[in-house]
């Protein structure tokens, strides 16, 4: 059986790859600090959640902070992972606006030791969570790896290419085997309280107005969570390995000096924030009342995969359309939350 760090274990995504690499069975030690960011409750749920799963019996969950000196490091000591998914930060460009410090921490300092521990403790493949933020200021869509990354609009997106850069480098100089896989606007089940979907449903099924930025002239590649999982799962056995003539593959995005690679995760389509509105209403049966607002700081208009790096690597192409993974998150959001509907527009 082979053992798996999952750091973020009780997060969005952290969860939805744990239950799945627990259903494949591995073994699954999840590490998380269960900050109060958004409501613990919900990530305590997730973790109860994962005993409770199939394979269950081999989830060990360890909570601490990544960024703690000499935590990682132990639990690389103890476990000797096969395989290491780094996925916790601090998430969100908004809040990286109010409150930078905890990015810096978290972000960059808790990177840091993972690839000190990875450095003393190697396993066989790490993969490192980036964000389709680091694009930037890019315009030329759909995004590809090759494309540089040098003007990130947030300090979010900025520690996530500031770690791409870190990993970079001990890639090359330990010859530690690295993955990042850049997310396109995940979404679905068990999904974050400050995410646009959450946000969204909660608000139209309360009968209250939604947040529309930009004017609704925004597009996004939105991504199911469980296909983004199932290529995560995919990419464990793509490890990359250093060309040994520094010559890089066409459309490859493989270091010419180093084990490293960049990997897009994204549905390859780029979807109309009114689209994407329209289907919540449909999920829901209710129309949205909607604040028009500009477009926030760090924002960009739009995101778009191209993920044939992904499909060659793998074989796996995220799916699902928007209107049926909408439809799976309202469906968990009524059964979990009980919102009382009968109360719209009371307030």
């Amino acid at each position: 059986m082979q053992t798996v760090l999952i750091t973020g274990s009780a997060g969005f995504i952290g969860y939805h790859l744990s239950k799945l690499l627990l259903a494949h069975g591995y073994r699954v030690v999840g590490l998380d600090a269960l900050t109060d960011y958004y409501d613990v409750s919900l990530k305590d749920a997730r973790h109860a959640m994962l005993a409770a799963a199939p394979g269950g019996e081999n989830f060990t969950p360890v909570t601490g902070k990544v960024e703690e000196p000499g935590l990682v490091m132990e639990l690389f000591e103890a476990h000797r992972f096969d395989y290491v998914v780094h996925l916790a930060a601090q998430a969100g460009v908004r809040y990286s606006i109010e409150n930078p410090r905890s990015y810096l921490e978290s972000n960059l300092v808790g990177s840091f030791e993972v690839l000190e521990a990875a450095r003393a403790y190697p396993p066989k493949h790490m993969l490192l969570a980036s964000t389709s933020s680091a694009y930037g200021a890019n315009t030329r869509m759909p995004y590809r790896e090759d494309q540089r990354a040098d003007h990130q609009m947030s300090f979010y997106a900025a520690t996530k290419k500031a770690t791409e850069n870190m990993a970079h480098s001990y890639a090359h100089l330990f010859d530690l085997p690295v993955t990042m896989f850049r997310f396109f606007t995940v979404y679905g089940p068990w999904g974050r309280p400050d995410m646009a979907l959450f946000k969204f449903t909660k608000a139209i099924l309360e009968g209250k107005p939604i947040d529309v930025y930009n004017h609704g002239d925004m597009k996004r590649d939105f991504t199911y969570v469980a296909d983004l999982v199932e290529a995560i799962r995919l990419l464990l056995d793509a490890v990359p390995e250093r060309p040994a003539d520094g010559q890089v593959p066409e459309g490859d995005s493989l270091s010419p000096v180093a084990p490293h690679r960049v990997v897009n995760i994204g549905n390859s389509d780029s979807v109309q924030l009114t689209d994407f509105i329209a289907a919540i209403e449909k999920a829901t049966g209710l129309p949205a009342v909607r604040n028009m607002m500009p477009m926030q700081a760090g924002d960009v208009p739009a995101t778009w995969a191209d993920a044939s790096l992904l499909k060659s690597l793998t074989g796996y192409a995220p799916k699902t359309d928007v209107e049926t993974g909408v439809a799976a998150f309202v469906d968990w959001y009524r059964d979990y939350y009980r919102p009382n509907e009968a109360a719209r527009g009371a307030n």
